[in-house]
């Protein structure tokens, strides 16, 4: 595991906090591969509830772009790979997973917010998907199924923040409340996740995804190894 990832093991809740407070939790290579081991072992265990949250002010600022200019296009290429990895292990798991949200939350820290069945946010929260801005398609599809694909496109096309208000209006947030509420939403999450004998519940979940996994992988693996990608995100971190 990493020291940037906590996980609380209960028996039927396992609780993954992201743990870079001072990097506003930012997906880097460490978190990222703890997640998808964390995810793999909680579905091994047969856990029924699965919690995605963030220490300090947000859920996660995304991507870590620290030290690209030192890491190969591939190397870069096989990090976005395996973001997608861990929101395919999260959005077709058979857990009931839960996001929670506050605070600024950006790129792959909102893909993963939108991979959770279940995404709680406080009134304060916003989102803000910029990936296109360097030619990554990223979740895209995942989020038109959310949302609708007028909304995905008038977002996404635009790359332009929406607050806690839009999400619940557009069903991207299940429910915008403070965080002191929280804690009553999981305890009914939780009573939902077991009300399901786990074969049921997997089947139950299994039918509901609508996501195309191999589409999806294949097309974040074309947008990333198109050439120049290095300097898309150059330009992108520089505007």
């Amino acid at each position: 595991m990493s020291e940037q990832l906590i996980i609380d093991r209960q028996q039927s809740r396992w609780t993954f906090t992201l743990d870079r407070p001072e990097k506003r939790n930012a997906l880097s290579r460490e978190i990222v591969e703890a997640l998808i081991e964390g995810v793999e072992a909680a579905h091994r265990e047969g856990a029924p509830l699965l919690v995605f949250g963030g220490a300090g002010r947000n859920l996660s600022a995304g991507f870590d772009f620290t030290g690209y200019e030192e890491q190969s296009e591939g190397d870069l290429v096989l990090r976005m790979v395996r973001i997608e990895t861990l929101l395919q292990l999260v959005a077709g798991s058979p857990a009931l997973t839960v996001g929670l949200a506050r605070g600024r939350n950006f790129g792959a820290g909102v893909d993963l917010f939108a991979a959770c069945k279940l995404r709680y946010c406080t009134p304060d929260a916003s989102f803000r998907m910029p990936g296109l801005k360097f030619g990554l398609v990223l979740g895209t599809r995942r989020f038109r199924n959310i949302v609708g694909a007028a909304n995905a496109m008038a977002i996404l096309g635009a790359a332009r923040p929406f607050d806690a208000d839009e999400a619940l209006r557009i069903g991207f947030a299940t429910s915008a409340v403070v965080e002191n509420e929280w804690a009553g939403l999981l305890s009914d999450a939780e009573s939902a996740a077991v009300a399901l004998d786990p074969c049921t519940r997997a089947s139950l979940y299994a039918a509901l995804n609508a996501d195309e996994a191999d589409s999806d992988m294949a097309a974040l693996a074309r947008s990333a190894s198109r050439p120049g990608f290095k300097q898309r995100i150059r330009q992108y971190l520089a505007g």
